[in-house]
C-alpha cells in the first residue's frame, strides 16, 4: 500500500523543481498520487477494508487541498502537473 523507497526517489527526481527539492507542492502531489493509485488497487481486491478506505479518502482530500493551493499560487505549474499526472479537472 505504501510506496517503496526507490519509487519515491524516482518520483521526487521527476517532479523536483530544483536539485535537492523534496517538499515542493509538485513533489508532494506526485507522491500522494502514487500512494492513491496503490491504495485504489488494494481497494479493488479488499472491498470491505473500511480503515484503508478512510485513509484513501484522507489522501485524496490532502491532494485536493495541495492542488487548490498550487492553482492559486501558479496556474501554469498547476496545469502542467495535472496534465503530467493525468488528473481530471
Amino acid at each position: 500500500m505504501s510506496i517503496t523507497k526507490e519509487k519515491k526517489q524516482e518520483v521526487i527526481q521527476k517532479f523536483a523543481t530544483k536539485s535537492g527539492d523534496t517538499g515542493s507542492s509538485d513533489v508532494q502531489i506526485a507522491i500522494l498520487s502514487e500512494r492513491i493509485s496503490n491504495l485504489t488497487e488494494h481497494m479493488k481486491t479488499h472491498e470491505k477494508d473500511f480503515h484503508s478506505r478512510r485513509g484513501l479518502l484522507m489522501l485524496v482530500g490532502h491532494r485536493r487541498r495541495l492542488l487548490d493551493y498550487l492553482k492559486e499560487k501558479d496556474d501554469a505549474r498547476y496545469q502542467k502537473l495535472i496534465k503530467t499526472l493525468s488528473l481530471r479537472r
